[in-house]
């Protein structure tokens, strides 16, 4: 197996609604972008998998130092040499795969977070700082598309962090700010024990406007010379803004079961979103020679 088809591997093996949009890159990109998902995937499974703290802080360790081979020439692993060309084509920082490690690592160190700007530093590592190497992979002019894959980054997460919350907690891990769970009279109990209640759904129902508030800004950031080379991150949109509507429609039972959306919805939907910006873009140039 080629480095190249194991990233394919664990890529199209996670089931992840990214992927869904990585088929409508070109090859280069495409390659790219699912190297870097896999290399997402790897650190990711180490906490979620490992049998202990202790090992998981040594795995995580052993890709610190992997990265760092990477960045000078000598990568091991088949998920960093297949990032390896991708070095020259593209400004990927080290400290940026550094950081997602750091972001992992947090679940380590950290299964409560005291409001929400505490747990924006844990999204900012573990979403927006991947949004912006994804920024580079697909592509930009103007330096306000970096604060759109900002906010992106955030509001995937936020997603994620709705969509998995009772999974996440029977775990022990709990995303939704203390002090928020304390202004609804929500307590981490009710979350483990999957107690649903009007008071509940109402701290969920603001978990999903706080992500819809950071997808908005996201779409306001981004000029649009740069909307269509970051299609594909608009179609991960699509998916994920349809998802969290499928969860608010539902009412919010995500303590007991996880919401998600056909494979041939995710397909639709990635399709309609490159149909859409390919036209945007067609129209913009237009306008731009007259």
């Amino acid at each position: 197996m080629t480095p190249d088809e194991y990233c394919q591997d664990r890529t199209s093996r996670s089931g992840s609604s990214f992927y869904y949009s990585f088929l409508f890159l070109p090859s280069e990109q495409r390659r790219a972008i699912t190297a870097l998902y896999a290399f997402c995937r790897e650190v990711d499974d180490i906490v979620d998998e490992s049998a202990s703290p202790a090992l998981a802080r040594t795995q995580l360790q052993a890709w610190r130092e992997e990265i760092g081979r990477l960045f000078h020439g000598t990568p091991q692993h088949p998920v960093t040499r297949a990032l390896a060309p991708m070095l020259e084509r593209y400004e990927l920082a080290e400290e940026h795969f550094l950081e997602i490690i750091d972001g992992m690592e947090m679940d380590l160190d950290q299964n409560r977070y005291a409001d929400f700007k505490e747990l924006s530093l844990y999204c900012y590592r573990v979403a927006s700082v991947v949004g912006m190497l994804s920024t580079e992979i697909f592509g930009y002019q103007e330096r306000h598309t970096l604060r759109y894959a900002h906010d992106l980054g955030m509001a995937f997460q936020l997603t994620n962090i709705l969509r998995d919350v009772g999974e996440d907690a029977r775990r022990g891990r709990i995303y939704i700010p203390e002090d928020e769970m304390t202004r609804f009279g929500i307590t981490p109990e009710d979350l483990i024990r999957g107690r649903d209640s009007e008071a509940l759904r109402e701290l969920f129902k603001c978990q999903a406007d706080r992500a819809r508030t950071f997808y908005r800004a996201a779409f306001s950031r981004l000029p649009e010379e740069d909307r269509y080379r970051q299609r594909a991150a608009l179609m991960m949109a699509a998916i994920y803004l349809r998802l969290l509507d499928e969860i608010e429609r539902q009412g919010f039972p995500v303590l007991n079961r996880r919401i998600s959306l056909p494979s041939w919805h995710k397909l639709w939907l990635a399709w309609r979103t490159a149909r859409r910006e390919a036209a945007r873009h067609r129209r913009w140039l237009r306008e731009q020679r007259r």
